[in-house]
């Protein structure tokens, strides 16, 4: 019984190290999470003054020819993870990607994946991958991360079959009502309902910009700073939703070892009462053989 008692003891200390190496681990992916979380936010402030910009061009020059030559191929941007328990959040992401390939067989496509992971997952789905990027380190990288993926892109782009490729992101971003949702958006060409759009807003002020560059040469350097700002947003919204899956899935491991620790401290107290009642009936026995032993039981 002293050796039972021992180890459930060496049993509640590993537990308690491993619930305190998880509570780290989540509180570093709740920190972690908001300044992913303010940079998503402040990147879409930057994206809608590039959307005010291409709608200020599209008011000056009256009409621009935003039309491309129909996309021959694709270039799908993932965003996953280089590091694991976060649940199935990679899983998810490669699923997404084999049924967009599955749906669309017609055009080829080139995967570019941000996390090593995530690249995994899809060699084992039998989807090959052209490169592989780490992750930020943290908020301050993305801005290196999106510079970086816009050059991939543009060289990816040269070597399509005709030369046009749509840019496409797929990534984990978290819905307003606190879910997390894999998301698959097309990034370029421009969608005509976006330009529709621009076109038809009001201008909401009372003079025109003016251009000292070409209308085309201006929305061209435009759409470059709007594709670097959606390959940002998407790289911020996935970290961000990494960290919080990372969150809540410690905080279930948090939930399991605390389940685990309750049921140790009862089998403990068990142990011990048991011990102790033992302890008594060795000493109440040894009373009782003395006795009988010295004739207590028959005084003179």
């Amino acid at each position: 019984m002293t050796q039972t008692l021992e180890n459930l003891e060496h049993q509640i200390r590993s537990m308690q190290g491993i619930r305190s190496v998880v509570h780290t681990m989540k509180t570093l992916s709740a920190i972690n999470a908001t300044p992913y979380e303010r940079a998503a936010r402040s990147i879409e402030s930057y994206q809608a003054v590039i959307l005010d910009g291409m709608q200020a061009i599209l008011h000056n020059a009256g009409t621009i020819d935003t039309t491309s030559a129909a996309a021959t191929a694709r270039i799908l941007l993932a965003f996953g993870s280089d590091h694991g328990l976060c649940g199935n959040y990679n899983e998810r992401i490669a699923d997404k990607i084999a049924a967009s390939i599955e749906q669309d067989r017609t055009r080829h496509y080139r995967i570019v994946c941000i996390g090593s992971r995530t690249a995994d997952t899809l060699e084992r789905l039998g989807i090959a991958v052209s490169d592989v990027l780490f992750t930020p380190a943290n908020a301050d990288g993305l801005a290196r991360l999106a510079g970086e993926l816009v050059t991939q892109v543009d060289s990816l782009r040269g070597d399509m079959p005709g030369g046009t490729a749509s840019i496409e992101l797929v990534y984990t971003s978290r819905l307003k009502t606190g879910e997390h949702d894999v998301q698959d958006e097309r990034l370029l060409p421009l969608s005509p309902a976006l330009i529709s759009e621009l076109q038809q807003r009001p201008y909401e002020s009372n003079s025109l910009p003016w251009m000292r560059e070409s209308a085309d040469t201006l929305f061209a350097s435009l759409v470059r700073h709007f594709l670097f700002a959606g390959v940002y947003r998407a790289a911020a919204e996935a970290m961000a939703a990494e960290n919080a899956a990372r969150l809540a899935r410690m905080q279930q491991a948090e939930r399991a070892v605390d389940d685990q620790l309750q049921l140790l401290a009862d089998q403990t107290r068990s142990a011990r009462q048991t011990q102790i009642t033992e302890e008594l009936m060795d000493v109440i026995v040894g009373f009782e053989a003395l006795r009988n032993k010295t004739g207590l039981d028959h005084p003179s």
